[in-house]
């Protein structure tokens, strides 16, 4: 069963500034919900609130509350190592570690202490198919994953978070380094995704938010605006500053 997040009253803070301001949103299980707004509005910030990513960055503290299944992640008592197994993540450009293919794959699950080779092959395939990438390396497994191409790095890294099973998607711009091609295939997966998994993603592509999210969260200064299906947010957006952002007079 995938998951769904309720995000009530959310407050983010670098050291003094901040950069989040009362977020307020529902994340709908296996649907996909597109962050979008200016640079610097705060969409990759909340990304990584949702799974205390933003933990790592010195002097940074975040209030109020992110509500999986009812309890609140932001608590003191979350096994965060837990929590970013429920909460994958998948960063704007490929990041595969300097290992072969199957290494990267199996990185995750054998660190959750998974060491039968029958189980990480039978999940090297799983992943690698629920990345649609299987076909195109099953015969190069033990190869660098750095002789394959940027977009299919990408789809190794989702393989990589695929692996040790998660609920929930998260996708900083996970097109934004990919040539045309390799970004529809990733568009195309993200619909196969959301079979199974909740996802959201953040994206500057204003057609690709149209193109493959259900629902679509508008932030600007910190505040998130407006949130609703897609639909409605790029053609009867209730706030100006929406349709002026959607329809290309700022940002």
């Amino acid at each position: 069963m995938s998951l769904g997040l309720e995000i009530k009253n959310l407050n983010f803070y670098y050291g003094r500034v901040q950069a989040l301001k009362e977020i307020n949103i529902k994340i709908e299980p296996y649907k996909i919900t597109a962050l979008i707004g200016p640079s610097g509005c705060g969409k990759s910030t909340f990304l990584r609130t949702l799974n205390r990513m933003n933990d790592l960055i010195p002097n940074t503290h975040a209030e109020g509350e992110i509500l999986l299944e009812g309890e609140n992640i932001l608590s003191k008592e979350i096994d965060v190592v837990k929590l970013r197994k429920t909460i994958g993540m998948v960063f704007q450009k490929p990041n595969p570690f300097p290992k072969s293919i199957y290494e990267n794959v199996i990185y995750g699950p054998k660190r959750h202490g998974i060491k039968d080779k029958a189980t990480l092959d039978e999940l090297v395939e799983t992943s690698l198919r629920g990345a649609a990438l299987w076909d195109e390396v099953k015969d190069k497994l033990h190869k660098s994953a750095y002789e394959i191409s940027g977009g299919q790095q990408q789809r190794l890294c989702i393989a990589r978070v695929l692996a040790v099973k998660p609920e929930i998607l998260l996708m900083d711009e996970p097109t934004s380094a990919l040539d045309p091609i390799s970004t529809i295939k990733i568009e195309e997966l993200m619909e196969e995704l959301k079979k199974k998994y909740t996802v959201v993603t953040v994206t500057h592509n204003m057609q690709q938010a149209g193109r493959v999210s259900d629902y679509t969260a508008f932030f600007l200064n910190g505040k998130m605006i407006e949130c609703g299906k897609t639909e409605e947010i790029f053609y009867r957006p209730r706030d100006k500053r929406t349709e002026d952002y959607i329809t290309g007079r700022f940002g």
